[in-house]
C-alpha cells in the first residue's frame, strides 16, 4: 500500500509541473509571440490549433494537481485549509493553488473560449475577455511564486516555522 501514496505524489508533481509550466509558457512566451505576430500581420492560423490544445492540458493539469494534492492531505485536508498549527505552510500553498484553480476555470478558460471563437462573442466582449483572461493569468503567475514556496515549505517544516 506504500506504492499508492508514492504514485499519487508523483502524479501531483508531474501535473503541477505541467500546469505551472504552461502558465509560464502562456505568460512569458505566447503573449509576447502573439503580440509580435499580430504587429507583423503574420498568419495566426497555427494559434487556432496550439492555444486550444495548450489550454486543454492547462486546465486539466490544474484539476489533477488540485485533486491529487487534496488526496495527499488526506485526513489532514481540513487542518491544512483551516491553517492549523503544523499544517499552516502546506495550507497556505493549498489555498493559493485553490484560488489559482478557480481562476483557471472561471476567468481564464471562460474568456479564452470567447477570444478563440469557441463561443459567440461580439468584438467588445472579446476585448473585455482578453483583458480579464490576461489579468487572471498574470495573477496566477504571481500567485504561483508564493504557492510553490509554501508547497515546498510544507514538506520541510523544520526549516520554516510558521
Amino acid at each position: 500500500m506504500e506504492f499508492l501514496p508514492g504514485l499519487e505524489r508523483w502524479i501531483h508533481l508531474m501535473a503541477g509541473v505541467m500546469w505551472i509550466g504552461l502558465l509560464y509558457y502562456f505568460n512569458f512566451v505566447q503573449v509576447a509571440a502573439v503580440k509580435a505576430a499580430t504587429a507583423d500581420k503574420a498568419n495566426m492560423d497555427l494559434m487556432k490549433h496550439i492555444a486550444p490544445r495548450a489550454l486543454l492540458f492547462f486546465r486539466w493539469a490544474a484539476v489533477v494537481t488540485w485533486l491529487t494534492g487534496a488526496g495527499l492531505l488526506n485526513k489532514h485536508f481540513i487542518d491544512a485549509f483551516m491553517l492549523k498549527p503544523g499544517y499552516a505552510m502546506i495550507g497556505m500553498g493549498a489555498w493559493l493553488g485553490t484560488i489559482m484553480l478557480i481562476n483557471v476555470w472561471t476567468l481564464i478558460w471562460r474568456n479564452q473560449k470567447k477570444i478563440l471563437g469557441m463561443v459567440p462573442a461580439t468584438d467588445e466582449e472579446k476585448v473585455v475577455a482578453r483583458r480579464v483572461a490576461f489579468l487572471a493569468s498574470r495573477t496566477n503567475t504571481m500567485l504561483s511564486i508564493p504557492m510553490l514556496f509554501f508547497m515546498a515549505a510544507g514538506s520541510h517544516t523544520a526549516l520554516y516555522v510558521f
